[in-house]
């Protein structure tokens, strides 16, 4: 059957449509792929294990915290700069408390700047891998376990990084579900994580 012509631009604007949706669907997954697999725009990497080799060259990580707008807790880095050897495994805390009178999820969003020492800056466990949840009042330390790469100091431009700022903002997410059906008192089951 063939299509006459007012048909066939009908069909092709239906397909480019579809194509143009498909596109922005996965437009989002491939983006955050790419972050993660190059450290573009200061995403960091997610290592298994400590570094294989330490360097004697020092490098500066400095702390940074914080939050949506909404969101209700207190969030500010324990310690604000720390001086590790490259390669070395460094232990920073972050702390967060709840002031309000329920319960508050929330998940941090991360990066490092300069962006050009993302793909070297490696997480072992962090507490921004899953979302956290503070009662009322509660008040938790919260580690992130990492390295920088010792490739940086070969890189074309991750060789002139001498200090690395490590950023966190948290935002407020949903409970679990049936989290707050839960009456005042009951034990929950959620634990606040510590990884």
């Amino acid at each position: 059957m063939a299509l006459d012509a007012p048909q066939k631009t009908a069909a092709q604007l239906v397909g480019v449509v579809v194509v143009m949706g498909a596109l922005a669907w996965a437009s989002v997954p491939f983006y955050d792929w790419f972050c993660r697999v190059t450290g573009f725009g200061g995403v960091t990497g997610i290592a298994l294990t400590d570094s294989d080799t330490v360097l004697d060259q020092t490098i500066t990580i400095r702390f940074d915290a914080s939050k949506e707008r909404d969101m209700p807790w207190e969030f500010k880095p324990v310690v604000r700069e720390m001086e590790l050897k490259i390669g070395e495994t460094g232990l920073a805390f972050y702390e967060a408390y709840n002031p309000t009178n329920r319960p508050v999820a929330g998940a941090a969003a991360y990066n490092v700047t300069p962006y050009s020492a993302g793909g070297f800056f490696e997480k072992i466990q962090c507490f921004c891998f899953e979302e956290q949840i503070l009662e009322p009042g509660e008040r938790v330390q919260m580690p992130v376990t990492f390295y920088v790469d010792p490739e940086i100091v070969d890189d074309r431009d991750g060789k002139y990084v001498h200090t690395i700022t490590l950023s966190y903002t948290f935002y407020e997410v949903d409970l679990p579900e049936g989290y707050a059906a839960l009456e005042p008192g009951e034990n929950t089951g959620a634990e606040t994580n510590m990884n």
